[in-house]
């Protein structure tokens, strides 16, 4: 079995990279400016990467692509949201309750999931309010908006901060889980996954019934089936599709790919083309090394970058 790959970087569409690297710079100030290859980038705490290629119109942000947001941990949720905001430029955005048109800015203002959702039903929410259940008021996520309309959590309290998710949304959570094990050898993220063997025939899980808050839309959003898989110490989270249209391809939109190293790209090329994954770009150059794009479960747009063992994380 080839290893499994390691996370290399988030691969963003931007009009100005300059100046959404001093956002993202600002926002999270242990992070660094560099370059890689060619691409202006920011590096993040345990040397995640995210690049940028200047476009001349807005990136795309609909139809839905499979990548939803990435994120960051922070070491005191309630202390950004304060210094975020005091800051112009930072658009935080609003998390509905479901109690009416109640909204915070971070979910520690309101009551918490349960049973390792993060988000409760309306009915759920009664019996909160009804057993005077009351905001924990200390950590939890928020959202803001970041440059280009991409949307950036941050989620603490944590140890360090650091580039630590990028959220997804998948067709199906567990089939999707299975693929990046089977075709990536990808480990599964701790504590989220099912409670069966996964097979092709035992995957396809229906999508919960019910709606859950906080949510960025009004209207509450589905956390079940949950699923998740990592990469280095960055999370692949995943729940499934919001809507009924399908997931579009995520080449143009704001987040274009996720990469990931490995250290032998021929062998990987070989494992891939065997197992009938979907190839965007055949081998390619890429600054000084070599690269290969192919496509997810749900449309997205992963590209391995050949990274020699010296180099890797």
């Amino acid at each position: 079995m080839l290893p499994t790959p390691g996370f290399h970087h988030l691969h963003l569409n931007s009009m100005d990279p300059d100046a959404a690297m001093d956002f993202y710079l600002k926002q999270f100030p242990t992070s660094t400016r560099t370059q890689w290859e060619g691409f202006p980038a920011v590096k993040a705490r345990t040397n995640v990467l995210i690049l940028f290629t200047k476009v001349e119109t807005p990136p795309a942000t609909a139809p839905q692509t499979a990548i939803w947001h990435f994120g960051w941990h922070v070491t005191d949720t309630r202390a950004c949201l304060e210094t975020y905001q005091q800051r112009p430029d930072v658009t935080l955005l609003p998390l509905y309750t479901g109690d009416a048109d109640g909204e915070v800015f971070i979910s520690s203002d309101t009551w918490p999931g349960t049973g390792g959702v993060l988000g409760l039903t309306q009915a759920q929410i009664a019996d909160a309010k009804a057993g005077g259940v009351q905001p924990v008021r200390s950590g939890g996520f928020g959202y803001m908006q970041g440059p280009d309309k991409a949307i950036v959590e941050y989620a603490g309290n944590r140890p360090v901060e650091r580039f630590n998710h990028v959220h997804l949304y998948q067709e199906d959570p567990f089939c999707a889980q299975l693929w990046y094990q089977q075709h990536l050898n990808a480990p599964i993220f701790e504590g989220r996954t099912c409670s069966w063997p996964l097979t092709e025939a035992t995957c396809m899980v229906p999508r919960g019934p019910e709606r859950t808050w906080p949510a960025l839309e009004r209207e509450g959003m589905f956390r079940t089936p949950a699923a998740a898989v990592e990469f280095d110490d960055v999370a692949f989270l995943w729940y499934m599709q919001q809507g009924d249209q399908p997931l579009v391809s995520s080449r143009g939109h704001v987040s274009d790919h996720i990469a990931l190293s490995v250290t032998d790209l021929d062998a990987w090329v070989a494992k891939l083309r065997s197992e009938g994954v979907r190839f965007l770009e055949e081998p390619y150059a890429l600054g000084h090394t070599r690269a290969v794009m192919i496509e997810g479960p749900s449309r997205e747009a992963l590209e391995l970058v050949e990274v020699p063992e010296s180099a890797s994380r």
